[in-house]
């Protein structure tokens, strides 16, 4: 026999007792959730923006497999059911009750979201992506969508500006500075406006000018906008996203670029001990473990383009689009160093890697910096005519990337070990930094034409982005530098990708999606040849 328990409670079976809505939301736990998520949002499109730039190993052969629809479906969930739903529902609560910075943090990275969306996608759902009642949203167009981003971000100032009765409980980005959520906020519409450049110079001339007459910018290593992680494995594992998956028992990991690398060492970039961990210091000759060195350079490579290996002192990564199998190097390939990931310091010890060494994952995701700043800045200087001094810009930003690494590295757990190291080696950082510096503006004086004067922004700004493939990303695409990236290992890899498919996700549920024929289509700001592109 089986009793029925009877409760007295209502229950409408109509709810879903697990969604947020603004019936059941605490507003500083939904906050803190939209923070985190960003997080999640931008290492996912970042990854792919890297493997495309070569600033990691794109694991397949052509550039039609090298970002699949299935392998953004992730992407396109974090984004829309989690950040977008999760802010739609925070701004009326917060506008309400008058947490004016709660909501201006959410209009920000909701303007954010969407304009990453845009650069990856193309066209997106938008204006119809969060109605309840509609399963099928249409998409916009991605101009229309960036001008609400901007729209966005004006509000997002306006409410950071105004009297709140509370800051962020949880400010995992700025600690309750809000003058630095308005220097991140204008920094966010600089990269729109230079996006927007190619279709209408005249506007974002006009636009970046206010900017720099605002004089608030991102401008200094304290205002930078980052990520911050932790070096918890489980229960939270809350360690920097590569740190984790590199730094284990097992090693294996992301295979670098080599050319990255390669690039790296031969200009003797002082960063380049941070960016990279060297598990061995020596380039093995064992064919079962690096297959290409009994390889012939392919035909279609220029004499001074890098492969299979970049040094002969340990640098091990891999080419463009290598799809090779894996072989046992997984504690021998080059790692993820102390920044941004929060891995080891190069110090020449060539030990592999393990668990809870290094900064232990302790490391950022390092969204907009001071440098960037002035790199676009740079760049909008040479190809707009905006204020200021495209040289001046350029060393800037130089040196400010060198800061910004170096506070890093030194405020970690391996700051002692670094100082150790560099006098026991006689290296002075100021000293390395100068003559870097110093070559640079060498070079940019010597160039002749706009072209190669933007080059050589270009090609300082991506060595300065490394871990954000966003930025490198639309770089790449907005301007075509650096000339002359390494090309794929196949000499007819198809051409380069200029958007993205569609998840799977989207179009097989959504009875209005259309799925790209290709991924050469480019965005709406993107008119450039396709000629520029390899």
């Amino acid at each position: 026999m089986s009793a029925i328990l009877v409760s007295s409670c209502k229950l409408d079976l109509l709810d879903n007792p697990n969604a947020v809505t603004t019936g059941n939301t605490d507003i500083n736990y939904l906050a803190s959730q939209i923070q985190i998520s960003y997080s999640g949002h931008f290492n996912q499109l970042s990854d792919p923006g890297m493997r495309l730039t070569r600033m990691l190993n794109a694991g397949a052969a052509i550039y039609d497999n090298a970002v699949t629809p299935g392998g953004l479906d992730g992407t396109w969930t974090t984004a829309y059911a989690g950040i977008l739903n999760d802010i739609k529902t925070l701004i009326p609560l917060a506008e309400k009750g008058e947490f004016f910075v709660h909501s201006g943090m959410a209009r920000f990275l909701r303007a954010s979201v969407m304009v990453n969306l845009v650069d990856a996608f193309g066209d997106v759902p938008y204006s119809e992506a969060l109605d309840a009642s509609n399963f099928n949203p249409k998409t916009d167009g991605g101009a229309s969508i960036y001008t609400a981003a901007l729209a966005d971000v004006d509000k997002a100032i306006e409410n950071f500006g105004a009297k709140s009765k509370s800051g962020l409980t949880t400010d995992l980005y700025y600690s309750g500075n809000v003058d630095n959520w308005i220097r991140a906020a204008n920094t966010l519409k600089l990269k729109i406006l230079l996006n927007k450049r190619l279709i209408d110079a005249a506007s974002s001339r006009t636009a970046i000018n206010s900017l720099i007459a605002g004089g608030k910018l991102i401008s200094s290593t304290s205002q930078n906008f980052t990520f911050k992680f932790g070096i918890n494995q489980v229960n939270p594992d809350n360690r920097h996203p590569r740190y984790a998956g590199q730094y284990s028992s097992t090693g294996g990991g992301d295979y670098q670029s080599n050319a990255y690398m390669g690039s790296m060492y031969d200009k003797k970039d002082p960063r380049i001990r941070s960016y990279f961990y060297r598990q061995v210091i020596v380039n093995s000759k064992d064919v079962n473990e690096i297959r290409c060195i009994t390889n012939q350079k392919p035909n279609h490579y220029a004499a001074t383009d890098y492969y299979c290996l970049p040094t002969n002192v340990g640098y091990w990564g891999r080419d463009h689009l290598s799809n090779e199998g894996i072989p046992p190097d997984g504690l021998r390939r080059t790692a993820w160093g102390l920044y941004p990931a929060g891995g080891q310091y190069d110090n020449d010890n060539g030990k592999p890697v393990a668990l809870v060494t290094g900064a232990a994952g302790a490391g950022i995701h390092p969204i907009l910096m001071s440098s960037f700043t002035d790199f676009m800045l740079a760049e909008s200087a040479i190809t707009l005519g905006t204020t200021g001094d495209a040289k001046t810009l350029l060393e800037s930003a130089v040196r400010k990337s060198m800061t910004d690494v170096r506070t890093f590295i030194l405020a970690s757990a391996e700051g002692g070990k670094i100082a150790t190291f560099e006098a026991a080696n006689n290296i002075v950082w100021a000293n390395e930094v100068n003559n870097y510096v110093t070559a640079v503006l060498s070079a940019y004086s010597s160039a002749t034409s706009d072209s190669d004067r933007l080059n050589i922004v270009a090609t300082e700004y991506y060595f300065a982005l490394y871990g954000n493939g966003i930025e490198s990303y639309n770089l790449y695409r907005r301007t075509g530098m650096p000339k002359n990236l390494q090309p794929a290992l196949d000499p007819n890899p198809g051409a380069f990708i200029r958007s993205f498919y569609y998840p799977t996700s989207f179009v097989s549920r959504n009875a209005n999606a259309k799925q790209k024929a290709n991924m050469t289509s480019p965005v709406f700001w993107d008119n450039n040849p396709a000629t520029l592109f390899k």
